[in-house]
């Protein structure tokens, strides 16, 4: 996603958190939380280097859905998530040298239309929600079911690309 905006990593190097909620811990801060704490623990292994880190969170009010690797929770992920809104919150983290550390959270409400069992069917034998935080991929086949976006259509992708670009540029670097 990064490329689309003109930045190539240098390298990827997973942070590997315990991703659990904390108690009582709302969605938003959750991701913001994530990412903020996955920047903490790389940036060490790349003192010279800044570091970008990012956590994606699809909540139903105060519901944190998980990371569909089942079909089981994936159907009922779609079935929460079916004629109703939901948000995307994204966490996004950079962190460099001399301690440079910035974050912000990026929220995107997505509408999805009532999904029929044919559709809930159709949507798990592609297999494309497989991984996938809510138990679905708005950038596949899914995005057939989605009725409405408010917010940033690259957040529910994984990665707010305009809110990078804003905090790369607030810190002087241009892609």
């Amino acid at each position: 996603m990064l490329r689309q905006i003109g930045i190539t990593p240098a390298a990827v190097d997973p942070a590997d958190l315990d991703e659990t909620p904390h108690p009582r811990e709302l969605p938003p801060r959750h991701a913001l939380r994530l990412a903020e704490e996955k920047a903490a623990a790389v940036a060490p292994r790349h003192p010279a280097s800044f570091v970008l880190a990012a956590d994606t969170v699809v909540a139903v009010g105060r519901r944190i859905l998980p990371k569909a690797e089942d079909e089981a929770t994936a159907r009922a992920c779609l079935v929460l998530l079916s004629g109703r809104s939901h948000r995307v919150h994204g966490g996004i983290a950079l962190a460099g040298p001399n301690g440079l550390r910035r974050s912000r959270l990026v929220t995107t409400r997505v509408t999805v239309k009532r999904l029929t069992e044919t559709d809930i069917a159709a949507y798990l034998a592609s297999g494309e929600w497989h991984g996938k935080a809510g138990g679905y991929a708005i950038q596949g086949l899914f995005a057939r079911h989605v009725t409405a976006i408010s917010g940033s259509y690259s957040n529910i992708v994984g990665l707010s690309l305009s809110d990078i670009g804003a905090m790369l540029d607030g810190i002087g670097i241009r892609a």
